[in-house]
């Protein structure tokens, strides 16, 4: 009798042999510029939590708070039994935040995506998707039905030809774009996409994860940063990066909200968000609101590490408008090597390889609370990976 779960071994040896093997490593202590990796203290470069918050006095105690309130769970979906008015002042938070009309709170950024679109688009539909978009957006194009086309990355060209050559075969279209791409740090050409989106009455759905609290003036995000406040779009984002908490969002009109709290099925049939992550995403977005000098020190420290990289001329440094900068080596087997490499003097900063991107890079992300000693350590110890 044939075992039909021998395909699975046979499928790791494969990933194994193309070093694309994942496992994870266990870190120790608080959230923090420092962390605790297989007994040894290393500089976290590896982060997305780039305030620093998620090891915030402010944010622990209001978690605290929240659970001793509410208890631990929010023991059902948000229209069978688990919404509280906590939730909505998060909402509302985050609607201030965004400059938008209404949000909406969903239990991960990953849930937001894809079941906002799968709300928006169906099979009638077209969407238009960067290529090096997240998985959540990839993921959701592909659950709703719709027909997907991909656009070479950031390719306003590319895309309109597209919009020329197909939008008038389908009922809806919609535009997926991240705003500041994880695995390569460069932005998304806001501005030309929102123009392409009104001349061919499309639909575009940003994904700000990686921008909420980062950029712009106030720290909105990319659609502060491009000055594109108040032109139609549906915002998506996570509680989890900068705001140190978990969740996810989509900010926009009333209608938007009203209509995704009738139709978008990870929010409908999914357990609401748990009070302490909800309590502490607010008291995040307070603490961004009231305290701009955090975004204004990890400005500094981008600016600063980007200077000293300056002097790695054989740094294969990829174009980059946010905190997250990298480089990219010849194959995953290096950059598996590098990033053992860069451990071992104490540094965290893994390896990112494909199938998440298309050419193996290093990924270093800054924080607020990386201090001048921090970044200058990483280049040092880059400096003499290089020289060797």
């Amino acid at each position: 009798m044939t075992d039909p779960y021998a395909w699975l071994q046979n499928s790791l040896l494969t990933i194994h042999r193309a070093d694309w093997y994942r496992s994870v490593q266990t870190i120790h202590g608080r959230a923090g510029a420092t962390v605790i990796l297989a007994g040894q203290e290393v500089i976290n470069f590896a982060s997305n939590d780039y305030l620093g918050l998620a090891g915030d006095e402010r944010l622990i105690a209001a978690a605290v708070a929240a659970t001793e309130e509410f208890g631990t769970g929010s023991t059902g979906s948000r229209l069978l039994s688990g919404h509280r008015e906590l939730h909505r002042a998060l909402e509302q938070a985050i609607a201030s935040l965004k400059q938008t009309e209404d949000a909406l709170v969903f239990s991960s950024g990953y849930l937001a995506n894809i079941g906002a679109i799968a709300a928006l688009v169906g099979k009638r539909d077209l969407i238009l998707s960067d290529q090096y978009n997240h998985s959540s957006l990839k993921n959701g194009a592909i659950l709703s039905g719709a027909m997907i086309i991909e656009y070479s990355h950031c390719d306003v060209t590319q895309l309109r030809n597209q919009l020329l050559q197909q939008r008038q075969n389908y009922r809806r279209c919609l535009i997926l774009t991240d705003s500041v791409f994880s695995m390569d740090g460069d932005l998304c050409p806001l501005p030309e996409l929102l123009d392409l989106a009104e001349e061919f009455s499309c639909m575009l759905l940003l994904d700000e994860a990686h921008a909420t609290g980062v950029m712009g003036e106030t720290g909105s995000g990319c659609v502060e940063y491009f000055g594109c406040t108040g032109r139609q779009l549906v915002q998506i984002g996570t509680l989890s990066k900068a705001l140190g908490s978990l969740g996810g969002y989509v900010a926009g009109s009333h209608t938007l909200i009203d209509y995704l709290r009738n139709r978008a099925p990870s929010w409908i049939y999914t357990t609401a968000l748990s009070p302490a992550d909800t309590a502490a995403a607010l008291a995040a977005i307070n603490i961004v609101q009231q305290e701009p000098q955090h975004r204004m020190q990890l400005w500094q420290n981008v600016n600063y590490l980007k200077k000293l990289l300056q002097e790695l001329p054989s740094l294969k440094l990829l174009p980059s408008e946010s905190p997250i900068l990298c480089f990219q080596l010849a194959s995953a087997t290096e950059a598996l090597q590098v990033g053992k490499q860069l451990k071992q003097a104490g540094i965290f900063a893994p390896a990112i390889r494909p199938p998440t991107v298309p050419t193996s890079r290093i990924r270093i992300s800054l924080m607020a609370t990386h201090q001048t000693a921090h970044i200058e350590r990483l280049v040092a110890v880059l400096a003499g990976l290089l020289s060797n």
